[in-house]
């Protein structure tokens, strides 16, 4: 359908789920403590959704370039990201608005337990972001040929 993002491949290491944690102020003891963590029936400490959420900002903004706004975030978890596993982020765009100068993107996480993150995402594309990220968008072609 729509144009197809390029793959980001992010390892998962006990770093990125620690720091995403402290980051976002979530002092949840599954996101730093591997013993807590299996006591609660977790085989380790895990991603929270902020941290996911901002790993598909990044996304989004590798894709379409650092001026690229991003209007609204939909996500939904799934799997969990567990340390020394691989997320791969993909994406779609799903719809342009040439009145809005926006583009709606379908994005999927997965890492080898299943689809960590879904969801859509809309990036406001000003004049810039066109032509400096690595996927360029002209808002008044229709880009799901």
């Amino acid at each position: 359908m729509g144009t197809e993002l390029p793959a980001l491949e992010i390892p998962i290491t006990r770093t990125l789920i620690v720091a995403g944690a402290i980051a976002s102020r979530d002092y949840q003891d599954v996101h730093h403590d591997a013993e807590l963590a299996r006591d609660k029936g977790s085989p380790d400490i895990f991603m929270n959704i902020l941290t996911t959420n901002g790993l598909v900002g990044r996304y989004i903004t590798d894709c379409f370039g650092p001026t690229a706004q991003l209007r609204k975030a939909a996500i939904r978890l799934g799997a969990p990201n567990y340390p020394g596993d691989t997320m791969v982020l993909t994406g779609r765009i799903e719809e342009t608005d040439d009145e809005t100068r926006t583009a709606t993107v379908r994005v999927v996480g997965a890492n080898s337990i299943g689809n960590h993150v879904t969801g859509t995402v809309t990036v406001v594309l000003t004049e810039s972001t066109e032509d400096r990220g690595t996927v360029t968008v002209t808002v008044a072609d229709e880009v799901d040929s």
